[in-house]
């Protein structure tokens, strides 16, 4: 969905209920205390109650992790920003990602809340068991651990300058992405599916913008 225009205050209204805004909320570390117990029962269980050898567990977990960056290249370009004229849709779409491209300094909706995150978590966990059976045991442990990744690498980037020159392209891709062609740059944690499908920055030649890139960072809390 096309942005309204940078807000550099304020957040959006999604719901006219105040019982269902707060629940579009969260913090960073409100979602990782909630999974990572979660994910580590999951993992004891994929060896002690299935038997998954430990190297298993560990390749069915990594081939998780980058599955994620797949899923999430995807769900950005196809969902996130999925276009069309049918009312209903376009409310879906803002208020899933376009609120946070007209509001990009709201920190409180990086990270899914907590009660959609887990109905959602549970609905993949439940399908990709289907197809992987008890091997989903280990696999979907890595698949969460690459969206708690993707979310804080997300919330960094709002948050920082990149800490290393190598994290540069990374976060430059991100901030054109927002402020240059919404239709390109849809990696966050990573550039690898932007670089395969296309849809990357030349960053040669789209030069930083510094006072565009502060209108997405966060205001320093008080």
């Amino acid at each position: 969905m096309r942005p309204r225009g940078i807000k550099n205050t304020g957040q959006a209204r999604l719901f006219k209920s105040d019982f269902l805004e707060m629940l579009t909320k969260t913090k960073p570390s409100v979602i990782w205390g909630i999974y990572i117990p979660i994910l580590s029962y999951l993992l004891y269980r994929a060896h002690t109650v299935y038997k998954i050898e430990l190297i298993q567990m560990v390749l069915l977990f990594i081939a998780g992790i980058f599955y994620w960056t797949f899923f999430e290249y995807m769900a950005h370009r196809f969902l996130f920003h999925l276009v069309s004229d049918n009312l209903k849709t376009k409310k879906i779409a803002y208020i899933l990602h376009g609120n946070h491209h007209e509001y990009p300094r709201d920190r409180q909706r990086l990270f899914m809340p907590l009660v959609p995150s887990l109905i959602l978590s549970t609905t993949l966990f439940s399908l990709h068991y289907l197809v992987l059976g008890v091997y989903n045991w280990a696999f979907f442990p890595g698949f969460m651990i690459g969206y708690l990744s993707y979310a804080s690498m997300h919330y960094a980037i709002h948050a920082f300058e990149a800490p290393f020159k190598f994290m540069q392209p990374l976060w430059r891709n991100h901030q054109l992405h927002h402020y240059k062609d919404e239709h390109l740059g849809f990696g966050v944690s990573n550039t690898f599916w932007d670089r395969v499908f296309g849809t990357m920055f030349n960053l040669t030649k789209n030069k930083p913008d510094t006072e565009k890139v502060k209108e997405l960072m966060f205001e320093k809390e008080k």
